[in-house]
């Protein structure tokens, strides 16, 4: 089976301004309702079958919008300082972020083979990684920023996996969007079960996706009749979304780095497909 990578990343948050104005009397002032809302990533228990997910929730302080909800899919790495930024990143866009826990217990991969020991199971039983989805849905539902008609999932190598294949499992998302992720599955792809619009973010220089598992994928897709978009960014490897895949691919001898154009494209490929399936 193949095995996808990601690494840690530290995103610096936007900064926050708030700005007021008088309101023309020599002795009240009034606040600027136009003020910047404020985010927050907090930590978040979800309970998905006995098992805890220490996950993190971000979304800002407007309470005047609903709010689309966006769950997160980590790398196989965990529930890292990436994901958490990504979160943080999503709610400056308006959106409910869940960054999720999948494996639960708040446990992280420091090499790829406990990596691959974590994340083996999920490729083997997908359905673990639609309940805990699910899970995380559920949980985002009970508050009440959330618009519960408009939620959607992002993951990233593996993370982008389980995303897919939540959807192949027939999950009531508007939408789903793989980074880097694998496409190979044993699920069949039908458009009833499918139903989810899919954004595919891939690097054309990918040597943990083949060119003949891109071709199933889409001949699969097309012959279901889903409703897809493919990116391919030249010269993108595994992991390019990542600043530091670079170091980490010296560090264990794999062929990942990181590509700032393709990670930037990328992003604002994502941000005008959420734009459209979650209007």
């Amino acid at each position: 089976m193949k095995f996808t990578l990601g690494t840690l990343l530290a995103i610096p948050a936007a900064a926050l301004f708030m700005t007021a104005c008088n309101n023309g009397s020599s002795t009240t002032e009034t606040k600027d309702s136009t003020k910047t809302p404020t985010v927050q990533v907090t930590d978040l228990t979800i309970e998905a079958n006995g098992v805890p997910l220490k996950s993190v929730v971000a979304f800002n302080d407007d309470t005047a919008t609903k709010k689309p909800v966006i769950v997160i899919v980590p790398e196989w790495w965990g529930l890292d300082t990436h994901v958490k930024n990504v979160a943080q990143r999503l709610a400056e866009l308006g959106y409910f972020a869940v960054g999720l826990d999948m494996y639960g217990n708040g446990k992280l991969a420091d090499n790829p083979d406990s990596a691959k020991a974590y994340a083996t199971p999920f490729y083997a039983n997908p359905k673990m990684a639609y309940e805990r989805i699910a899970a995380a849905v559920a949980k985002a539902k009970t508050y009440t920023q959330v618009d519960t008609s408009r939620i959607a999932a992002i993951g990233f190598c593996f993370g982008g996996s389980c995303v897919l294949n939540v959807a192949r499992l027939g999950m009531p998302l508007k939408g789903v969007v793989s980074f880097h992720g694998g496409l190979a599955t044993s699920l069949p792809v039908s458009k009833d079960q499918f139903t989810a619009a899919a954004l595919i973010c891939h690097g054309a220089a990918d040597k943990f996706v083949s060119p003949e598992e891109v071709a199933t994928f889409k001949k699969q897709m097309d012959s279901a009749g889903v409703k897809y978009v493919f990116k391919e960014y030249p010269n993108a490897t595994h992991a390019f979304t990542n600043p530091a895949a670079t170091a980490t691919g010296k560090k264990f001898n794999m062929p990942i780095e990181y590509n700032a154009a393709a990670d930037t494209a990328s992003w604002n490929d994502m941000k005008a497909f959420l734009g459209a399936e979650l209007n």
